[in-house]
Formats: structure tokens, sequence, C-alpha cells
């Protein structure tokens, strides 16, 4: 593993991008992280026989630029195109959905409904979701911010676009709103590095997550973070 170890962590710390702001993936905080894409870190480390630190911010984007600065060596991101250009992904580990959120009595009852041009989207900037929509959506106008959630409120927007998750529990503490039921999209959470490693590298990087995959690894992680409802991704094609 010297090699690889040398090329993923020229440091000797594998320095990994956590993202706070995505609860399915990450819980807890900066000083002590949890979840998912920690455990996953944390057997890159072990496999490369490196320590690893966490580098810990609150939206994925923050993530991206931290990876493409070279100020960490590997991330945990939503596959997208826009991304792809700039990052080596692995296949994806898990698999969540984004759905929309509208007002109880929206006439908006799928997502078909809601591309329309009378249609505001409050969204996260540069999450998964905003570059999905950016690029599907005709008609309808992305509202982006800090928070697509405060947007939505704010400025009574029709709808807002986010994870399952916790778009599933803001409806449970705020009445007046419901959950479309259909997802607009399927996200697929990577593990990912630079384009610029050795070919050996990322295909380390995929490898290991086919395996941790097949043997359960994931799946523990999941349920150990208390997110039976977020999917293992299938085996790579």
């Amino acid at each position: 593993m010297g090699d690889l170890s040398a090329d993923l962590a020229p440091t000797g710390v594998l320095r990994a991008a956590i993202n706070l702001g995505n609860p399915v993936l990450t819980h807890g905080t900066a000083a002590s992280p949890g979840g998912v894409t920690v455990d996953l870190a944390r057997e890159v480390a072990a496999r490369l026989d490196v320590p690893v630190e966490f580098v810990c911010f609150d939206a994925a984007p923050k993530s991206f630029e931290a990876l493409t600065s070279d100020a960490v060596d590997i991330c945990f991101l939503a596959i997208e195109p826009v991304r792809a250009a700039s990052v080596a992904f692995t296949a994806p580990y898990v698999v969540i959905e984004g759905v929309y959120v509208v007002p109880e009595d929206s006439p908006l009852a799928s997502p078909a409904d809601v591309d329309r041009p009378d249609v505001r989207i409050g969204v996260n900037e540069g999450s998964a979701y905003d570059l999905f929509l950016t690029r599907t959506l005709a008609h309808a106008t992305i509202v982006r911010g800090p928070d697509g959630v405060v947007a939505f409120e704010e400025q009574g927007l029709e709808v807002v676009a986010g994870i399952r998750q916790p778009m599933t529990a803001y409806v449970a503490g705020h009445p007046g709103t419901r959950i479309i039921p259909e997802r607009f999209m399927q996200i697929r959470q990577a593990v990912g590095t630079t384009p610029a490693r050795r070919p050996s590298t990322v295909t380390f990087l995929r490898e290991l997550v086919e395996e941790l995959k097949a043997n359960g690894f994931v799946a523990d992680a999941l349920r150990r973070a208390n997110q039976p409802d977020a999917a293992v991704a299938p085996p790579a094609e």
C-alpha cells in the first residue's frame, strides 16, 4: 500500500472532507463527526495504514471546493456531470432521493407538475438537486440560497426541494405543508478524489467501495447512524 498511501495521502494523513449538512450521511459536530461517510473515511485510512483527519463543512459545495483546491484528499459527494470534470468518482455507495415539499393546499401533485413557469423552487445552492434541476427543468424558476427551506418560508415559494429524510422531518414539524411522494431524482452518493491521482489509486477506491457494499459494511454503518431508509447502492456494472 506504500505507493497508494503516498499518492492518496501525500501529507501522511488522509484528509477527508465531511459534509455535516447532509444528515443521512453524517451527524455530530466538526469535533466529533459520525455517520457512514466518517466510517468510510476511517476504513480507507486503515487500508492505507495512515491516520485520518476529518475536515468538516456545512454544505456539499464546500467539500467540492476543498477537494479541487487540494485542501483534502477524498470527498463524499453526489455524482453529477458538472462535478465529474473535476472529481474521479467511485460508483455510488448509497442512493437517496430528492423530493419536493409544497404547501398543503398546492395543486401540484407530481414532479412533472412542478416544471411550470409560475412555479418557484427553493434549493440549497450548489447541492446535487440544484445541479440536477438546473440541467433538467425547462420552465420553473430555481431560487438558490444557503438554505432552500428558509427561502421557501420567507419568500412564500411554491416548492422547496431537498433530501427525502430531512424533508419528511420538516413536514412533520410544519403543519400546512406536504411532500409530493414521488421522487424527482435519485441522488447517487459516491467517494471522490482528484483525477490527478494515479489510475491505480482510483481503482483502489472503486474496488474498496464495491467490497464494502458487498460485505455489509455500508449497511451496518447506515444502521448505526439510524438511517435505515437510505439504500445501499447496487453493485457497479
